[in-house]
Order: C-alpha cells, then structure tokens, then sequence
C-alpha cells in the first residue's frame, strides 16, 4: 500500500525574509512552495508549516508568523521548533505517522542549517524524501554566497547515502508538479 505525502515548509518567517535578509532567489522561492502546496493539497496531500522559535522570534511575536507570502489554510498543520532538526523534541514525527505519511518533500530555509539537518533528520526518522532543489533558500556567508551553498546542498543530496531502505531524490518544482512524487492511495 502507497504511503501518503507531505510537504514541509521550514522556517518561512517574518524575521528571516525581510528584505534586508538577502535571501537568495527568495520571491522564485516563495512562488515555488506555493505551487507545490497547491499541488499537495489538490491532491488530498498534507502541507506542515515548520516554526523556528528563538530570541529573533519569540512565539507570538510578529517574526515568529509565518510570512504572509505563504498562506496557510485550515487543512495545514503547524509545528513549533526550537533547533534545527524540525524532529527534535517536536511533534512531527507523530504528525506525520498520525496522516500515514511515508514520503515527505522538503523547502524552505536555512539551506545549510535547518533544511539539510530536516532532510538528514528525516531520512533516519524513516521517511523516504524529496529535496525540493528549486525550494530552498539562505543567504550570503562570510566565506560562500547564497546560491553557492544552495547548489552545494543540492549536490551533496544527489549524492548522500541514505539508510536501507529510505529514498532520497532532488527534484525541481517542474519534476514535483509533473507528477515525479508518487500520487498516494485513496
């Protein structure tokens, strides 16, 4: 029996996306997600928005929201998070097994610090992934630029190992939309 998919959409927030943030190809970024959380809801998929909470954005605070480039409906799901693994000592995990969940897309941002520990976190938690390779972001690094280090991360998820068992592909929004993610069972 085909498992059900969800998208995750990481640390998408007011603090970080102001435009003083530079974050690289963001308005291409935000208008991707969109595009592929209209997919996944169309087809009965889940969509879970994941919450960075710290000093820069305190819960409740106007940074903590989730930008508003970025709807989220009714049928979404929010999760609170205070590292960058969005499983560690957060209800994910129990989100996801709870909707049968088996293969989980992934965007959003930091790049280099909660999307990739989320894609690495997530393939040992059992789930088979998806990096969205046109679906994340960051920005500029004293030692590297922006778009540097989301190519960066696109090629070492090429690359990585997974554990026996679990998938990982890096596929663009056009791949997503084209139907790449396996359509899950009714």
């Amino acid at each position: 029996m085909q498992t059900k998919n969800a998208l995750l959409v990481i640390d998408m927030q007011t603090e970080w996306l102001q435009p003083s943030a530079g974050r690289f190809d963001l308005e291409g970024v935000l208008a991707r997600i969109n595009q592929v959380a209209q997919h996944y809801r169309a087809r009965g998929d889940a969509v879970v928005f994941v919450r960075h909470k710290n000093e820069e954005a305190p819960v409740g605070s106007p940074g903590w929201q989730i930008d508003a480039r970025l709807p989220v409906l009714p049928t979404d799901h929010v999760v609170d998070k205070s590292a960058c693994d969005s499983f560690v000592q957060t209800t994910l995990s129990a989100l996801l097994q709870g909707l049968g969940v088996g293969h989980i897309t992934i965007s959003g941002m930091a790049t280099e610090f909660c999307v990739d520990s989320t894609v690495r976190a997530a393939l040992s938690a059992g789930f088979d992934v998806t990096a969205l390779a046109d679906g994340h972001t960051t920005g500029d690094r004293p030692h590297l630029s922006a778009q540097a280090i989301v190519t960066h991360h696109n090629w070492v998820w090429t690359h990585l190992a997974p554990p026996a068992g679990r998938v990982l592909r890096v596929l663009t929004t056009s791949e997503v939309l084209s139907n790449a993610v396996p359509v899950p069972s009714q």
